[in-house]
């Protein structure tokens, strides 16, 4: 079932979600000596990123990878790797060789088949099944997308892939590079943070039946986490 909390404020959900961050990592790497967390973009996710960055020990080993990517360059102000990197992975001091960053300037599809190629590599697994990543960290937009899977599209149908080019995508720029479903199914956990009354009707719809319309709501829901702030959170029964 998934864990909901609602915080007060967006102060409040950075910190507890920076918290719960902290203590995947910290189980992970006593489980298996090292952890795998993948990070998104977005304005959202921005205030845990500063967290956790001023907290390098806490962060020791963590390999670092990406829910999604836009098609531009590393130090383009809409990279989601350069928010990342001035926020977290830079103030962090995380080794560049534990960050894996996908290239958005390689284009969708080129894009798509280096990272997969890297998190085979790494993370192993047989072809044609999905990696299993500690924690992914998501925000939500208001039509219910994470990562970059919007809404009907065809990228929530891939079963094999690991990653996939994004051709047209509704939101600008149009070429992006995305983590598949059953990726995000597969996680040990995923960590969905919500802020903002423009949420609040995602986060109920991701809470109720799952729909290609609600991309968010195909989340396992046994290991999804929702952190969140009064203004985006769903009904009082549902919160804890």
């Amino acid at each position: 079932m998934t864990r909901l909390t609602s915080c007060p404020d967006a102060a409040s959900v950075a910190d507890r979600a920076a918290a719960q961050v902290r203590t995947v990592i910290e189980q992970a790497r006593a489980e298996r000596g090292v952890a795998h967390v993948a990070l998104s973009g977005g304005g959202t996710p921005e205030r845990t990123y500063r967290l956790l960055g001023e907290d390098a020990e806490a962060l020791r080993g963590t390999e670092v990878w990406f829910a999604d990517e836009r098609c531009v360059g590393p130090d383009d102000p809409e990279s989601n790797y350069r928010m990342a990197y001035e926020t977290l992975l830079g103030p962090a001091g995380i080794p560049s060789q534990l960050v894996h960053r996908m290239r958005g300037e390689l284009g969708p599809a080129a894009g798509a088949r280096s990272y997969e190629s890297e998190l085979r590599e790494r993370l192993g697994g047989e072809p044609g099944e999905p990696v299993m990543l500690d924690l992914v960290l998501l925000g939500i937009g208001p039509d219910g997308h994470v990562a970059s899977l919007f809404p009907g599209s065809a990228t929530l149908a891939e079963e094999h892939a690991l990653c996939l080019g994004v051709e047209n995508s509704p939101k600008p720029p149009p070429g992006r590079i995305t983590l598949t479903l059953p990726v995000l199914r597969a996680a040990r956990g995923c960590l969905l943070v919500a802020v903002g009354a423009s949420k609040s009707d995602a986060l109920a719809a991701t809470l109720g039946e799952p729909s290609e319309s609600v991309p968010a709501s195909l989340l396992r829901r046994e290991r999804l986490t929702v952190i969140t702030d009064d203004a985006a959170a769903p009904p009082a029964p549902n919160r804890r």
